[in-house]
């Protein structure tokens, strides 16, 4: 094995000009750790968020992208004996101590403790890592390496937004605004599969016509001032039990007009800005709840693997670019050119 690696760097915060392919040592796996020879990396809107910077928060400079991977283990560290050399692993987006209260309740992701890779510390968009073994969860064998590394950050937020917080059941309605973004598009998935009446929104035909494709029984663009009345005359005036937004200010109005009574709005950011405005009386006389989620119980993850297998959720890849090429790709996602997710190979 070569004795060097490379890897994107963000040494700084601007736009796509400031990522360096650099050369690294690659790292060696220490106790309870394993080796990964990345075979395919996703990219998210975090990634340019981490690249831009996040106000008020201080990211550790320089610093490795990336928290979405898919790659095969080369080395053992001491004391790993549940897995081998040769196995194809998903890299868990997330970790924690796993001794923290919710840790042990099997709420991981809402430990103090609890980190993103690629965001609090160094990520995937490289050739090699070295990770806890616990985090690295073997795939199954007749998973596409491609397809896999764009299931988990937005799959695993979707299962939080859908599933833990919201409950959705069988015979609800649910509405997901943006349903051909990283995490719409797998909230459809999952609120379908759950027995759900599935409406979205989307800013193009082509992007309408992949959300129908995805499971949505109607879908309204969201670019046309009246979307709500649409969604409302779909719904023959009743609204939808629960709304998935994550867009923010761009969507927030219109998503609680067609927010049902007794509906729940759960949101996990705001793509489009971080504060939007409440009016009180609309949520107290319609007995509504609001509700914020962030990512997802990593014990979730085996199960959303197998659905994919299965061919039950199909993660949406638009294209697969050579590592090299991240600067391209962060300009890609960034201009909205994309209807899926990008894959970066190292």
């Amino acid at each position: 094995m070569k004795s060097t690696m490379k890897a994107v760097h963000v040494p700084a915060h601007g736009d796509s000009s400031v990522l360096r392919i650099v050369e690294l040592p690659i790292p060696e796996p220490g106790e309870g750790e394993v080796l990964v020879k990345m075979i395919a990396v996703s990219l998210n809107h975090l990634d340019l968020w981490v690249r831009r910077g996040m106000l008020g928060m201080k990211l550790p400079l320089p610093m490795i992208p990336g928290c979405d991977g898919i790659g095969e283990i080369v080395k053992l560290g001491a004391g790993v004996t549940h897995l081998k050399p040769g196995t194809r692993v998903l890299v868990e987006p997330g970790y924690s101590s796993g001794a923290s209260a919710h840790d042990l309740a099997g709420n991981d992701h809402l430990s103090d403790d609890y980190k993103i890779r690629g965001e609090h510390s160094d990520g995937l968009d490289c050739e090699y890592v070295a990770v806890a073994a616990r985090f690295a969860l073997p795939i199954p064998k007749n998973l596409d390496p491609i397809r896999a590394a764009a299931v988990p950050l937005v799959f695993l937020t979707a299962w939080g937004l859908v599933v833990t917080r919201a409950e959705v059941q069988a015979g609800e309605t649910v509405l997901v605004i943006a349903g051909t973004s990283g995490v719409g598009s797998a909230a459809i998935q999952i609120a379908r599969d759950r027995g759900a009446r599935v409406f979205a929104t989307a800013g193009s035909p082509s992007k309408m016509n992949l959300a129908r494709n995805l499971g949505a029984i109607d879908v309204v663009d969201h670019t046309q001032p009246d979307w709500p009345s649409q969604v409302r005359k779909l719904t023959a005036g009743r609204g939808v039990d629960v709304v998935v937004e994550h867009v923010g200010p761009a969507t927030w109005d219109g998503s609680m007009r067609v927010l049902a009574r007794n509906g729940r709005l759960v949101t996990c950011g705001g793509t489009t800005g971080p504060t939007v405005q409440l009016a009180l009386p609309h949520i107290f006389i319609k007995n509504q709840t609001i509700m914020g989620s962030t990512m997802g119980p990593r014990s979730a993850l085996p199960t959303i693997l197998d659905h994919v297998a299965r061919g039950v959720y199909t993660p949406v890849v638009d294209r697969v670019m050579p590592l090299s090429e991240v600067a391209r790709a962060h300009d890609l996602l960034e201009s909205r050119q994309v209807l899926g997710k990008i894959v970066l190979t190292p």
